[in-house]
């Protein structure tokens, strides 16, 4: 068994990653039951069910232009439904574990004690549960058309998958194609979600649900760029379940 310290955690909320500023995440999975105990009946029985799902984030205040205080209000005050992806199986790295969903921003705190640092706490209803998944690439900048490392899932599943992407950082001048790929032997493959293209200069997330349920055993990201300069810093996070 190999256990593993919280601090290299990584917490990619909409299109930043707000790791720098909190010191906890916490996401919570959970599933409605329903009684079905009958007259005469000596213990009670259920059934479950649909999933559901919360997060709870918090950390340091830091009110500078794109840091967590301007990312938290963002949220709340447009009623946005962010992708998240909490990376805590040794951060944003390949084939690492992550909870990826996406989410309503339902509280924003700010803690200002007389002893202590100005703190901050966000609470988010999770829409359509919480998946379990691993990240696909490790949010290197990329410059040039990238064909991203596979990440081996032992075997095929029939359950689909939802993906999420959060592109954290684009100085690219032209539009940018990402794609999450499935294989069956980790040498041909075959495009399984293929995300909007990416305007330049633009940072943006997005969550979307594969087309099949049936899901080969590789997966891996594309990311395509046509000619033009700068560089763009996409982080894909899967599941394999819709």
């Amino acid at each position: 068994m190999a256990y593993k310290h919280g601090r290299n955690t990584d917490v990619l909320l909409g299109s930043y990653d707000i790791s720098a500023y909190l010191n906890e995440a916490t996401p919570s999975m959970s599933i409605d039951t329903a009684e079905t105990s009958a007259f005469g009946s000596s213990s009670k029985t259920y059934i479950v069910g649909q999933n559901d799902g919360t997060v709870s984030l918090s950390g340091m205040f830091d009110g500078d232009a794109n840091a967590v205080n301007a990312v938290f209000e963002s949220i709340i005050d447009n009623d946005l439904t962010p992708a998240f992806t909490i990376a805590y199986d040794g951060g944003v790295a390949v084939g690492s574990g992550c909870s990826i969903g996406t989410a309503k921003q339902t509280s924003y705190e700010v803690t200002a004690p007389v002893g202590d640092v100005v703190s901050v706490s966000g609470e988010f209803q999770v829409t359509g549960g919480i998946r379990q998944g691993v990240l696909l690439n490790d949010g290197t900048a990329l410059s040039a058309t990238t064909n991203g490392t596979s990440v081996d899932g032992v075997a095929a599943t029939t359950i689909g998958a939802t993906a999420n992407l959060h592109v954290i950082a684009n100085t690219r001048s032209t539009v940018s194609t990402i794609k999450v790929q499935h294989s069956t032997d980790n040498s041909t493959w075959v495009d399984l979600i293929t995300f909007t293209n990416i305007p330049a200069t633009t940072i943006t997330n997005e969550s979307l649900t594969a087309g099949v349920l049936s899901i080969r055993r590789y997966l891996r990201m594309q990311v395509t760029l046509t000619a033009g300069t700068g560089s763009i810093t996409p982080i894909i996070s899967i599941a394999r379940r819709n």
